[in-house]
């Protein structure tokens, strides 16, 4: 079989470098020149774990190529993959789909017998129908099924997701599409891969719900842990309690400054907006959004506190810039929000992440780069660790106190054991976490 992915982005070249390692032929396509060149070349645009090998053996397979000719990948194809950004529309919070839209004209006109074409792309409800009649307006003749089939990629560990996944959707009535997109993810029956075949509204709704949900879990988390902070209470510990239940589960249930990255922002937000043109108000999934953005700001004020309330002319050394580890991905990023309040009060920020840097430097300016985590943490008032990197679970804490002026951490990952921290002689602040020394009074005044 033969697929044409439009799109290099994150979740159309995993999506195609895992294919071909189906045996599927895969050509890649993608209209920005530079990033086809530097494919071909082996280098591989994108963090992610193994996605290099990945690439790289099966490009020399031959499984794989890159190219910028749409109609020279579409015409042989079985099966077309659009899987084209779809970030948030400025000023509305709505999906843009134009660029899914624009690849459907393209598509249409490359068109040779029969072929699927399927949206991996997250669209709202209803972009599956706009996709088909905007290729039979261009090719009446066109002899295609439209399909849905969302991915559910985790950034850091898409290849594991991809060849080992809970399930496949697919959004489809049309027997011959469905027998199309069996023959592509057969090798997956061989570890009962459980896959899915609904409606195509369905399979684009299941996308966006699980997001949400997900989103919704990490949100929860994240005000029961300034609850914890309030009465004495271990927020991991309610976490286990309560993800032991089998209804609830025990992932998405780690306190942090709040989710960010490619999918959850956008994802949440556009299903608010759909809901309410759909006349469905979602108000707990619109309660998640707002309280994740004040959230991320929100951050600041507990390095601030730490400080006694001031930072002006002090210096935070921040450790991690992307949104979770094992990823480059910068997009909504906590990070951000904080380093932007803290330079509102003077303080001066120096930053170091195993993976982010550069992506870093394009939305995020006048602080100092630091090529490893030591340097970061050398001369700084306060230590704010934002992204749990394994390189960051481990530190030399006697080596930290001798680089700091004040051996004061702010742990937003909840990283490190709060009786080692202060007894290693650390003013240490974490999330939803008593801090030892108070957990001591809390025990005493219970006792009395």
């Amino acid at each position: 079989m033969r697929i044409a992915m439009i799109g290099t982005g994150y979740v159309g070249l995993v999506s195609g470098a895992c294919f071909s390692e189906f045996g599927i032929d895969v050509t890649c396509v993608d209209m920005d020149e530079t990033k086809i060149q530097r494919l071909q070349n082996g280098d591989v645009p994108i963090y992610e774990p193994g996605l290099d090998d990945l690439v790289k053996v099966n490009f020399e397979a031959g499984r794989l190529t890159f190219t910028t000719d749409l109609k020279a990948a579409v015409g042989p194809a079985d099966a077309v993959f659009i899987a084209v950004g779809t970030p948030s529309r400025r000023g509305d919070g709505h999906a843009d789909l134009s660029f899914v839209y624009e690849a459907a004209r393209q598509i249409a006109a490359a068109l040779d017998g029969y072929t699927v074409i399927v949206t991996k792309s997250t669209v709202p409800v209803g972009t599956g129908k706009e996709v088909d009649r905007i290729i039979r307006e261009v090719r009446p003749d066109a002899d295609i099924d439209v399909v849905s089939n969302p991915e559910f990629l985790r950034e850091g560990a898409a290849i594991e997701d991809f060849m080992r996944p809970d399930r496949v959707v697919i959004g489809t009535k049309s027997v011959r599409a469905q027998e199309v997109m069996r023959a592509l993810y057969r090798p997956l029956s061989l570890i009962e891969t459980p896959i899915l075949f609904t409606k195509r509204e369905t399979a684009e709704l299941v996308k966006y719900a699980t997001n949400a949900f997900l989103a919704t879990k990490i949100t929860f988390i994240n005000e029961v842990a300034d609850l914890c902070e309030q009465v004495g209470a271990d927020v991991h510990d309610v976490a286990r309690g309560i993800g032991l239940d089998g209804r609830i589960g025990r992932k998405f249930l780690h306190p942090g400054p709040g989710y960010g990255g490619s999918c959850f922002p956008k994802d949440t937000l556009a299903l608010v907006r759909t809901a309410q043109d759909a006349g469905v108000p979602m108000r707990i999934v619109d309660s998640v959004v707002t309280v994740n953005d004040e959230r991320k700001k929100a951050m600041a004020d507990r390095i601030l506190s730490a400080c006694a309330g001031d930072v002006k002319g002090k210096t935070v050394g921040m450790l991690g810039l992307t949104f979770k580890p094992n990823t480059d991905d910068m997009r909504e990023s906590p990070s951000i929000d904080i380093i932007a309040a803290l330079q509102a009060k003077g303080a001066r920020v120096r930053v170091y992440d195993p993976a982010g840097m550069e992506e870093a430097k394009k939305v995020i300016s006048d602080v100092d780069w630091c090529p490893d985590a030591y340097e970061a943490i050398k001369g700084s008032d306060v230590i704010a660790l934002v992204t749990e990197w394994n390189e960051f679970r481990s530190l030399d804490l006697d080596r930290i106190k001798d680089l700091m002026t004040a051996p004061v951490m702010v742990d937003l990952r909840n990283v490190y054991d709060p009786d080692e921290m202060i007894g290693k002689g650390f003013d240490y602040h974490s999330i939803g976490r008593p801090r030892a020394d108070e957990d001591v009074e809390l025990k005493q005044e219970r006792s009395a």
